[in-house]
């Protein structure tokens, strides 16, 4: 091992080294407190003073992360601190990139986080920093776009520095695996920063799995989302089939699943959300394109997903017909805008997109998610979460179950609403006055 890094990783086994997070959000926060619990030193870079303020008051504003953790972790310990001056990040011994990676409207990746941080890191790091990305991107990332930027600085790969991509795991709401206990995928630039980045990571999480280079692991969170789009897209289209042919989708997979081998049950929807799924597979699109390769899988599943909130707003409108109401004028209330159950994210939620098209159409929309108190649809039209109550649900013309928190009572509501299409399969009764997607 060169001398540097053998320098490094005794550091890192003695627990006598900082680590930097640059980006507190979804990923980034959960991550630091993790690190910090281990009693490893944290300094977290943020952008917004205002959470970076927030997190060193131990006020906590990620669902996923304990508030008695933070807490700990601020202001007991004291082994996480926060700060927006990224000067700072010279004092730091590692670095673990957690910033946004969004789609432009051309579902083309915006690259500008990334970059941004990685200029940032190379202004201010030392010699003798071990650097790693967690956001998602496409393969190639690391070495293409990442490597020279770092090289800008003078400092050398391998020599003065390390890098390594370990792709983010974050499954918002989930009660049993977090950051600790969900085996994490490690491919980094060279034997030494491999070695290296085992030692760093293994101080945190449980289990740790090593792959060739950076471009495998990347490779491997484009696969994971890429294998649930398609699935998941592939149960919506045949959901809607079954619709027209008067056939229980839900029953189908119940008993397709009583099958031991070889099939895995996806379940259908108003269509798929939050940052990963809906996402992920359009880098790999960007990038299979460098290579003339044309990703006919990811294209028609992606088809499926994108046009699922307009099909849900057509079958709004044909039960609505049948009831001689049109869409617009009716009162709608919306329950769960959450993209998944039990959570307080709605970003990329079907549920916005369906409310969007019903308030265009001339609909009056309210809408109810005890996560989630305010969301902003279009430009500029916002909408306050309103009290589920009897009345409310009597007084709307439609009820939609577009999100299924485990607080909704199916029956209860079916019993109160006049019309109540369930996008979620929530009312396992029979009723007239329900439709199942």
């Amino acid at each position: 091992m060169q001398r540097n890094a053998q320098k490094l990783l005794e550091k890192i086994e003695k627990n006598k080294m900082t680590v930097g997070v640059l980006g507190l959000g979804y990923v980034g926060l959960p991550l630091a407190v993790t690190f910090a619990k281990k009693g490893v030193t944290v300094l977290g870079f943020e952008k917004d003073t205002k959470k970076a303020a927030k997190v060193n008051s131990g006020i906590n504003y990620i669902g996923d992360v304990s508030d008695s953790d933070l807490l700990f972790c601020t202001q007991k310990t004291k082994d996480l601190s926060a700060t927006s001056d990224f000067s700072r990040i010279a004092e730091v011994d590692a670095v673990i990139i957690c910033v946004p990676t969004p789609l432009d409207k051309f579902k083309k990746p915006d690259m500008s986080y990334i970059e941004t941080a990685c200029e940032t890191i190379a202004e201010y790091m030392k010699s003798g920093t071990f650097i790693a990305l967690e956001s998602t991107t496409y393969p190639t990332t690391t070495e293409e776009l990442m490597l020279p930027i770092f090289e800008t600085s003078g400092l050398q790969l391998g020599e003065d520095f390390w890098l390594c991509y370990s792709p983010e795991r974050i499954d918002p709401g989930n009660k049993v695996y977090k950051t600790d206990n969900t085996p994490k995928v490690v491919g980094a630039l060279g034997e030494d920063a491999s070695e290296l980045a085992l030692a760093l990571y293994g101080l945190a999480i449980d289990t740790l799995y090593p792959v060739s280079s950076p471009r495998v692991a990347e490779m491997v969170k484009i696969l994971e989302n890429t294998y649930r789009l398609v699935n998941i897209s592939l149960i919506n289209e045949l959901a809607l089939l079954s619709g027209k042919m008067d056939i229980n989708i839900w029953e189908v997979i119940d008993a397709a699943k009583s099958k031991p081998y070889g099939f895995q049950a996806f379940y259908p929807g108003p269509g798929i959300g939050g940052h990963c799924i809906p996402l992920d597979p359009f880098y790999l699109e960007h990038i299979a394109k460098n290579y003339n390769f044309d990703l006919t899988m990811i294209n028609a599943a992606g088809r499926v997903d994108t046009i699922m909130p307009h099909r849900m707003v057509v079958k709004i409108g044909f039960a609505l017909n049948r009831h001689n109401k049109p869409i617009s004028g009716s009162k709608f209330l919306f329950l769960g805008v959450a993209y998944k159950s039990d959570i307080g994210d709605e970003r990329e939620s079907p549920a916005l997109r369906i409310i969007s098209e019903i308030d265009h159409k001339g609909g009056v929309v309210g809408y109810n998610d005890p996560y989630i108190d305010t969301i902003k649809v279009g430009e500029e039209k916002e909408f306050y979460s309103v009290k589920l109550t009897e009345s409310a649900l009597k007084d709307a013309d439609c009820v939609v179950i577009t999100t299924n928190h485990s607080c909704y009572d199916g029956e209860w509501i079916a019993k109160h609403a006049k019309l109540v299409i369930d996008l979620r399969n929530s009312i396992k009764k029979e009723s007239t006055t329900v439709v199942k997607l």
